[in-house]
């Protein structure tokens, strides 16, 4: 009998999108009633792979998994990277992860709730604070992003509505897990069906 595949070739189509000047941001209204976002001052790799981890579990964020103590260390020292986490009630809800590149641009690398959090208007809000703090990161000309049809329902929609533009679609073949890693190795965790409003 042939051994099951760890994984199966998956399509997976990207959207790449841009906003070119911060008056394009269109924010989201929500009034939190104890929400804080605040920005990672020291960097801390058992907190960073967290985040990493409990908001990409369900969406097939596999890239970092690998990555050792010291990686994310080095990551995390980089003065281009900031990342911005929203608490609730004392839990972290979600982060941005900002990082400032050549020629102006500033990518929001990581977006994302945790799984309690999505479909109460945090992502909006959350998304409407990390690009404006992109836009504040020195000499911003350009901010941009991309999101796949492995994300939230929502992430494209989200993106549309804060002003962003859509400027490239891309679709590749991808070797895939049969299932989401979730937010650590055989958690059990309800897999990803929230949306990211």
């Amino acid at each position: 009998m042939a051994k099951r595949s760890a994984s199966v070739p998956t399509s997976v189509t990207t959207w790449y999108f841009e906003m070119l000047s911060p008056d394009a941001l269109r924010p989201k209204r929500f009034e939190p009633y104890d929400l804080s976002i605040q920005r990672m001052e020291i960097p801390c790799p058992e907190f960073g792979r967290f985040l990493y981890t409990a908001v990409g579990g369900p969406w097939y964020w596999c890239d970092r998994l690998p990555w050792s103590y010291a990686d994310w260390q080095r990551h995390l020292e980089r003065p281009e990277v900031e990342i911005w986490t929203a608490w609730s009630e004392g839990v972290p809800a979600g982060y941005v992860e900002l990082e400032s590149q050549a020629k102006g641009n500033v990518e929001i690398a990581y977006f994302g709730l945790l799984p309690p959090f999505i479909g109460q208007g945090l992502g909006g809000y959350l998304l409407t604070v990390g690009v404006r703090e992109a836009w504040g990161m020195g000499a911003t000309q350009r901010v941009w992003v991309h999101t796949c049809s492995l994300d939230g329902p929502a992430a494209y929609r989200n993106y549309e509505a804060r002003g962003f533009t859509l400027y490239h679609t891309e679709t590749t073949v991808k070797p895939l897990p049969l299932q989401p890693p979730g937010p650590w190795p055989n958690s059990g965790a309800p897999l990803g069906n929230g949306q990211n409003t």
